[in-house]
């Protein structure tokens, strides 16, 4: 049992659901279902979406295991009670169900339509380049990671075809903010990636310069939120809900300069809020 639950907690569960969701986010948006109600029906664009989301769980959570897989000895210092460090699971056994995970993703992969086959290619070879290449490059593996979770509303969007100019807003919009939310948490984690001799930003440039970073980041995405009101696609419902997550994003780039911990746990929270923002729109329209 202990092994099982080493398992799936190399997965990080919440984030590769999480991550799932936001695939859906990005076919509904692009105008799954034509509307609440065609969801009900199991068409094909649905059935799509549902591959969709599927490979997106399973690659994240393959992702997440091969990230523990070559991080166990920075995780000594880091997160001791992560599966690798405590003992739960074997340097192996982690490798062998990263394996078998990112076997499954390409199946559902390639249930669905050319483009959306060479993102989800495109963002297998990046999970798996993540952490032995880039991890390590000041700012470089944060760009990558930003890349990663704004490509899940746009694998989405692609799924199921549909209005794509919402979703590419979308992936604009998550990308700098998840771009901003590693770069704080790379502030967290200086103590173990500086044992480790990887070259982080906040490692390369300091601490605070890194959160500038992180802040101007921030600060371009709010800036692009009203992108879809302005440009018609979204009603008066869709500023009204982005606004209070851009309130947050804001307010939790703030709080990371006296926590890291705080503002990059308050980051994923706005990040979520202004992905239901977009929802809110795509229903109102």
């Amino acid at each position: 049992m202990e092994r099982l639950r080493g398992l799936v907690e190399l997965t990080r569960p919440g984030n590769a659901l999480l991550s799932g969701l936001l695939t859906f986010i990005g076919a509904f948006v692009a105008g799954l279902g034509g509307g609440p109600a065609g969801l009900l029906v199991a068409t094909a664009p649905e059935l799509r979406a549902g591959a969709a989301v599927v490979a997106t769980v399973l690659a994240v959570g393959a992702g997440n295991a091969i990230n523990d897989y070559f991080d166990r000895e920075i995780d000594r210092i880091n997160a001791p009670d992560r599966p690798i460090p405590r003992g739960a699971v074997s340097p192996r056994g982690a490798l062998v169900f990263a394996v078998a995970l990112f076997g499954g993703a390409v199946a559902m992969a390639l249930l669905l339509p050319p483009l959306a086959i060479g993102i989800a290619v495109v963002n297998l070879f990046a999970l798996v380049a993540y952490t032995e290449l880039f991890k390590g490059l000041p700012g470089v593996g944060n760009a990558l990671v930003g890349y990663l979770g704004g490509s899940t509303f746009l694998f989405g969007g692609v799924a199921v075809g549909g209005r794509l100019r919402p979703v590419v807003v979308l992936f604009v919009l998550a990308a700098l903010a998840t771009f901003a939310r590693e770069v704080v948490k790379d502030v967290e984690d200086v103590a173990g990636d500086r044992e480790e001799g990887l070259n982080t930003l906040p490692i390369a440039y300091g601490e605070r310069a890194a959160l500038v970073t992180a802040a101007v980041a921030l600060a371009f995405a709010v800036l692009a939120s009203p992108a879809p009101y302005l440009l018609g696609t979204f009603g008066v419902a869709y500023l009204a809900a982005v606004l209070p997550a851009d309130a947050v994003m804001l307010a939790a780039g703030y709080w990371s300069f006296d926590d890291a911990t705080r503002g990059q746990t308050w980051l994923k929270y706005g990040q979520l809020l202004a992905a239901l923002a977009f929802v809110v729109g795509r229903i109102a329209v």
